[in-house]
């Protein structure tokens, strides 16, 4: 489990491509530093990847499989938004993805509430950080024209 998120993260990463046509973009004044993105993924996917773990191992054959299948479904939309955004630059599409990962993100820090509400804490980060993600997302949207 935890090596997944740790995937996700890195395939994410490798499909970030900051180039020509990012730095062309207007983006907001709030907007965090270049170099944060990073460092700030990484610590989401080891906390995800902690939280995940722990759900795994507390959990009873049912809650798992619901569980591996919310993940499984939020590292697909994790790694398919970067690949929106960056490789096809095409953040109308993206905005409308990043609803639906966030969305996926919700099982997460639900599901294992009942048999692991530290496991559900931990995902709050990764829940608080699309928000943010999301916000960029129109915010960019909105000052390059859609």
């Amino acid at each position: 489990m935890f090596v997944a998120f740790m995937a996700v993260g890195g395939i994410g990463g490798a499909a970030t491509e900051i180039g020509p046509w990012y730095y062309s973009l207007i983006k907001p004044s709030w907007q965090p530093p270049d170099w944060a993105f990073g460092p700030v993924w990484t610590l989401i996917y080891i906390t995800t990847g902690i939280a995940g773990v722990r759900a795994w191992r507390l959990a009873d054959s049912v809650q798992r499989r619901y569980f591996l299948g919310a993940v499984l479904i939020n590292c697909v939309l994790n790694v398919l938004w970067s690949v929106l955004f960056f490789k096809l630059q095409r953040p109308d599409i993206a905005m409308i993805e990043v609803v639906v990962l966030w969305l996926s993100i919700l099982p997460l820090v639900i599901l294992p509430w009942r048999y692991s509400r530290r496991s559900s804490l931990l995902m709050l980060p990764y829940l608080a950080w699309v928000s943010v993600a999301a916000y960029l997302n129109l915010t960019i949207l909105r000052l390059n024209g859609g």
